[in-house]
């Protein structure tokens, strides 16, 4: 893989793909004391990158035999992708996506490929639909097209990076990309490290499926076994062989992102911002939160803003798993003894002036005397909880707190 073939994609998906803006974005400018840029590839027709690699590798296959059909299998970004090259190709594609995708994703697939896709719903994250799709290449005889490992589609996902420094005008200091199997990072080392080879890149990757980390840990990719599939579009459950190949030979400096840090910048982003980013399209911007990043004050950073597939029904999730991470939100066992003015006590000498009950609900009754309740409580800051733990240390309740790793808090968040 080399620039040459970064550059070979960029000319060949030109007629079918508009470039998306790079934008200076003050907000993070002003908390982060850099100069960050944000490369907007929520606003492609499929709202990210996939479509960059998709098309490179299928307008190549169409170019060879326009009616050999394809086969892939994704987290919803790059089935999308797939689905608009094959429509505005001709050829024919079965997709398969994992049951987490969010139904958004899944029916934005079928409205970009119409009679150009067949969509199957197989495995429950990203790594069994891969496999059911590679055993139906095999039976079919169909191509296959990865997500990210593929020589074609490494280059094709490298374009976004050349076409980010043509905008910004010269190359950044630092560049952040997100991480899933590792498509987009191979490729845009491919191209940077023979045009810009100063530029610093650093990798993140979603706390709950750091399949790059480990795979640099020992060596070679290895499967992680289980993911958190918030980040969906960034869920692999392990790296890339090819990509790992690109991405080992001189690897970039790489950190886990938690989930909740994620979803704070999502609602950054969409509240400040006006964008409507997916928890992996906010992974880069969010990575900036974190304290050990070494990047030198007022170094231009630009940041692959990666997808914009977000269902609206998630925002609830989001809000609550921001909350969560903040140290606003807190869950508590509560064992009210079966009196009048027990729950009187709780409100009026626990709580305090800012805190909010956004929870209560009975999980049993043990006696007559007393009953568990399940309380949420929303506090004015995450300064106040040690003020209502000694309040509540202090009282004739029996509280337990529920930490947000506890099996009840996985529930509930």
């Amino acid at each position: 893989m080399s620039a040459a073939d970064v550059e070979a994609a960029a000319e060949r998906i030109a007629s079918a793909i508009v470039p998306t803006p790079t934008q200076r974005n003050a907000r993070l400018s002003r908390r982060t004391g850099l100069d960050v840029w944000l490369k907007r590839e929520d606003l492609q027709p499929v709202r990210s990158y996939k479509l960059r690699g998709a098309y490179n590798l299928i307008s190549r296959l169409a170019e060879q035999d326009p009616d050999a059909g394809v086969v892939c299998a994704s987290a919803g970004n790059h089935a999308q992708g797939v689905a608009f090259a094959c429509a505005d190709l001709g050829v024919h594609a079965r997709i398969y996506l994992p049951r987490t995708t969010p139904r958004q994703k899944r029916e934005r697939v079928a409205a970009i490929g119409g009679d150009a896709v067949e969509i199957v719903i197989e495995g429950d994250y990203f790594d069994q639909s891969s496999s059911a799709s590679r055993a139906f290449a095999r039976e079919s005889g169909r191509t296959l097209v990865p997500p990210f490992d593929d020589l074609a589609v490494i280059a094709g996902q490298g374009t976004a990076v050349r076409e980010l420094v043509e905008q910004i005008g010269h190359a950044p200091d630092v560049l952040v990309v997100p991480v899933g199997g590792g498509g987009l990072l191979a490729g845009s080392l491919a191209w940077l490290r023979e045009r810009h080879p100063g530029v610093r890149v650093i990798g993140v990757e979603p706390a709950g499926a750091q399949s790059l980390s480990a795979a640099l840990t020992t060596g070679a990719p290895v499967d992680l076994g289980e993911v958190d599939p918030f980040v969906d579009g960034a869920a692999v459950g392990r790296v890339g062989d090819l990509t790992f190949a690109h991405i080992h030979d001189d690897p970039p400096a790489v950190h886990a992102v938690p989930e909740g840090l994620i979803c704070i910048e999502m609602l950054d982003l969409y509240q400040q911002d006006g964008i409507i980013a997916e928890p992996a399209g906010a992974l880069a911007s969010a990575a900036l939160a974190l304290p050990d990043l070494g990047i030198e004050p007022g170094a231009t950073v630009a940041c692959l803003l990666s997808g914009g597939n977000n269902d609206v029904s998630r925002y609830a999730e989001i809000v609550e798993r921001a909350l969560v991470h903040e140290g606003r939100k807190h869950y508590f066992l509560v064992d009210f003894p079966q009196e009048p003015g027990a729950l009187r006590h709780f409100l009026d000498d626990v709580l305090g002036p800012d805190d909010d009950i956004t929870l209560f609900e009975y999980v049993k009754r043990n006696n007559r005397e007393t009953g568990p309740a399940l309380v949420g409580i929303e506090l004015g800051s995450p300064d106040d909880l040690p003020d209502l733990l000694d309040r509540m240390e202090q009282g004739p309740l029996q509280i337990e707190p529920l930490p947000p790793e506890s099996p009840v808090s996985r529930f509930l968040i």
